[in-house]
């Protein structure tokens, strides 16, 4: 099949699949009575994700953990200065005070630590134990502040009944997982046939795909009056990619690190959760989403640069 098309084929999956599973998610959710800010950050986060905890396996079994790298620190970028900032341009956010405290400060620690552990030149096997360990810490505080805010919630992406749910979860996971496969495919021989670097393809190509289920929970959830849970989906998925999943593909397979590339990605991701940082009482401008769009088309005219 022709590279281009696997591709193609791979993204409509995990568009798809993220859908099903995102609302799946969130509807199993609703009727365990989590609090709306809680879902995103924890359960929607994780299902939206799924594409790049796939590509991760995916690609680290395959020997090239490069793309998986590339593709949970582009996807970060794109979360915030793309998805975020789509939302953005709808009207201004109000960040509720635990996203301010537990997500915004870790999903800025990741891109540090990250460069820090890198100066070797290698992601190695006790550098995903340390990944491991901040993502279960977070994760902790997380389930915490859950408990602390049980509460009867709204549907956010629809009712379903406890069957349809559970049908809705499997049968995203399962396109999910094959988006995963197709994905590493077609990217591997793009790379390939046009002589890019791997990491480039994944920071940018598959990144963008990857990140479809967050860009379409952000902007149901906005339209829909819910911007507590398209945030919390957005910094949790950042966490989930910058801790969890670059954790087990340095645990399957230890990445080495093109350095100049890497810091391209690691630079502008924690700028743009600088512009996005909310101030005063909480409120993120719309204004805000404008300066974080012209900032992606920076990143993306520098990364292509390399």
């Amino acid at each position: 099949m022709n590279d281009y098309v696997t591709l193609l084929l791979g993204l409509a999956c995990a568009g798809i699949g993220g859908e099903l599973f995102v609302r799946g998610a969130v509807g199993l959710a609703h009727w365990l009575r989590i609090s709306p800010g809680i879902i995103g950050a924890t359960i929607a986060a994780f299902a939206t994700s799924s594409p790049e905890l796939s590509v991760s396996i995916s690609s680290a079994m395959s020997g090239v953990p490069q793309i998986a790298l590339g593709d949970a620190l582009g996807s970060n970028v794109v979360n915030v200065a793309l998805i975020l900032a789509v939302a953005l341009t709808i009207s201004g956010i109000l960040c509720p005070r635990d996203s301010i405290r537990r997500d915004f400060p870790m999903a800025l620690l990741i891109p540090v630590i990250t460069g820090v552990l890198i100066l070797d030149g290698t992601l190695g096997r006790l550098d995903g134990v340390i990944f491991m360990g901040m993502f279960l810490a977070w994760l902790v505080a997380a389930i915490i502040e859950s408990r602390k805010q049980r509460s009867a919630t709204e549907s956010v992406l629809g009712e379903f009944r406890v069957g349809m749910i559970l049908l809705s979860c499997l049968s995203g996971l399962t396109l999910l997982l094959a988006a995963g496969y197709l994905i590493v495919v077609g990217a591997r021989g793009i790379a390939m046939s046009h002589g890019m670097d791997e990491f480039i393809i994944g920071a940018t190509v598959v990144a963008v795909g990857t990140s479809v289920p967050e860009l379409a929970t952000a902007v149901i959830a906005k339209l829909r009056g819910h911007d507590e849970v398209g945030l919390g989906t957005l910094l949790g998925s950042n966490v989930f990619n910058g801790a969890f999943i670059i954790s087990v593909a340095a645990v399957i397979h230890p990445i080495t690190v093109d350095w100049q590339e890497v810091v391209i990605a690691l630079v502008f991701g924690f700028v743009a959760l600088i512009l996005a940082y909310p101030t005063g009482k909480g409120f993120i401008e719309r204004k805000r989403g404008f300066f974080l769009l012209a900032l992606y088309a920076v990143y993306l005219t520098a990364i292509l640069q390399q």
